[in-house]
């Protein structure tokens, strides 16, 4: 009788537990899809923010407050604005100039700083840096500063201009050498800081192979030409020049394998090529004017 009275204890208390642990089970879930739900939007609100931080940067945080509302349509679409895993930084640049609220020219010319930073080999992404320039039509800067630390190597560079240089330019031209932006920062309006990926780097230049003939004309600056597939290089000074050869011999990642100087005016010189040459800058050892009447190359052999 006593076995018979526990077990309808243990029934009736089992079957007064079961709604509470329904009702747990049902909350549990409940939690479960409210957790699911609040990562998704963390996940968004951490996107969202880093855009805004990078906008905060950009324009200053008066210029941001004033506009947060316009900003947040503009940038309403988060996806947009990433790729790789990363801000498209030079897309949100050219949003905020497009839609004017980010202003890339001065009132009158002063001097605009830029600073260039990159983990690869410092020379030759001067010579990155330098062809990309020339390329959007800046000859003319000075070298303020360069150094090397934990975070890479840093150049910069102040030229006296009337525009900021446009971010999206700049980013083709860097395309050119396989190079890509991936971070600006603003200090302010005239000073300016990029970070450059040159991983998969390459110069964009005149390419000389066997057999080949080809013209330099008059320049301002060194010809730098491409002699990666070929052996043997002829060069020959042109018309009335005064040539006395400075050239530089550059591996592919623009260490220096060889030079050759001569101080006595030349109308010929042929060289086997290095072991490891992909570049060859040719220059005059006083100045280009020597050779303003240009030169003529001649390739032969096959790498």
């Amino acid at each position: 009788m006593v076995k018979i009275l526990f077990l309808l204890l243990i029934t009736t208390l089992s079957l007064l537990a079961e709604p509470q642990l329904l009702d747990q089970h049902h909350e549990y879930n409940q939690t479960s899809e409210l957790h699911t739900f609040n990562t998704q939007e963390i996940i968004e609100l951490t996107l969202k923010q880093r855009i805004e931080e990078k906008i905060q940067t950009l324009l200053g945080e008066d210029q941001y407050l004033k506009n947060e509302n316009f900003i947040h349509i503009l940038f309403e679409d988060s996806d947009e604005f990433i790729i790789q895993d990363r801000l498209d930084v030079v897309k949100i640049v050219d949003t905020l100039k497009e839609n004017g609220l980010l202003k890339l020219f001065f009132d009158k010319p002063q001097n605009l700083n830029l600073t260039f930073t990159s983990n690869g080999n410092s020379l030759y992404f001067i010579k990155l840096m330098s062809e990309s320039l020339r390329s959007m039509g800046y000859y003319r800067y000075i070298t303020k500063n360069s150094k090397i630390d934990e975070s890479g190597f840093h150049w910069q560079i102040s030229l006296k201009t009337e525009y900021v240089t446009d971010p999206i330019l700049l980013r083709d031209a860097l395309r050119k050498q396989h190079c890509e932006i991936l971070d600006i920062n603003r200090s302010s309006e005239d000073d300016w800081h990029y970070i450059i990926d040159m991983s998969q780097a390459h110069l964009d230049l005149k390419s000389i192979k066997n057999k080949q003939n080809m013209t330099l004309n008059r320049a301002h600056n060194a010809h730098w030409i491409d002699v990666s597939k070929t052996k043997k290089l002829t060069i020959h000074s042109l018309g009335k020049n005064n040539w006395f050869p400075n050239i530089a011999f550059y591996d592919k990642t623009m260490h220096l394998v060889k030079v050759y100087k001569r101080d006595k005016k030349t109308w010929k010189v042929t060289f086997n090529l290095p072991k490891g040459c992909t570049y060859v800058k040719i220059d005059d050892l006083y100045s280009m004017k020597n050779i303003r009447e240009g030169l003529s190359l001649y390739a032969k052999g096959v790498r």
